[in-house]
């Protein structure tokens, strides 16, 4: 079984302001180890509030295209640092990215297979090389470039709702919600471009609590857990 696996930028900062918070990163790793540990394949990409929040410098003074460019190169902070968490715990990874950055690999698809079949963990930064499209629609497109069976969004949250559980008391939960629903309701848990390309290629997704230890395995494994997008 191979999967590919989103995690939230503001997932890795959990209770900080900005930046990184090791403590949790570590528990990300554990999560992480436990489905490398049923012999699943993983490829990886996160994002990247935790480190730049594009819409600020937008609203400020800052170019969109060239903010938009900042935000991908953010991502490749978050991945190094999480090989090297990885590689502490023995978990043999890899970063790859599109655009020649030299102390990363290139990316390839025919060599993030070629890794995933050696077992070892991909992480793929940059998104996909373009400003105005989101972490979201590359998660969806290399899951689709690297033949993944399920797609996983780990986040601060327990699922789709109607709207921020966060911010209003009477969100409603959705177990179960189909692809046309989440664009019809226009709801946030994910970019409306990746779920209509998730639609046109028949990918299922499950969005999970990463912050509950056993969610991404039971989800990974099949169990009820989180919300199902199809």
């Amino acid at each position: 079984m191979r999967i590919l696996l989103k995690i939230s930028g503001e997932a890795l900062k959990w209770e900080k302001e900005f930046w990184i918070d090791p403590d949790f990163t570590k528990n990300v790793v554990k999560i992480i180890k436990e489905i490398y540990d049923k012999w699943i394949q993983i490829a990886i990409v996160i994002w990247w509030w935790n480190i730049y929040r594009w819409w600020s410098l937008i609203s400020a003074w800052v170019n969109p295209a060239d903010s938009h460019n900042l935000s991908m190169l953010s991502t490749v902070f978050n991945w190094v640092v999480l090989k090297n968490f990885l590689e502490k715990d023995w978990i043999d990874s890899v970063v790859m990215d599109p655009n020649g950055i030299n102390f990363v690999e290139d990316y390839s698809k025919n060599n993030a297979l070629k890794y995933l079949k050696e077992w070892k963990i991909v992480i793929c930064t940059w998104w996909i090389g373009n400003p105005y499209f989101t972490t979201d629609t590359w998660w969806v497109l290399r899951s689709l470039e690297l033949d993944c069976e399920m797609m996983i969004k780990a986040t601060k949250v327990d699922g789709v709702y109607d709207k921020d559980p966060m911010k209003f008391d009477d969100a409603v939960f959705y177990e179960k919600i189909s692809y046309e629903e989440v664009i019809n309701k226009n709801l946030k848990i994910l970019d409306q471009n990746a779920v209509a390309l998730a639609k046109d290629n028949n990918v299922k997704i499950k969005v999970v609590n990463i912050s509950k230890s056993w969610a991404v395995l039971r989800a990974v494994i099949g169990e009820k857990e989180g919300s199902l997008i199809s």
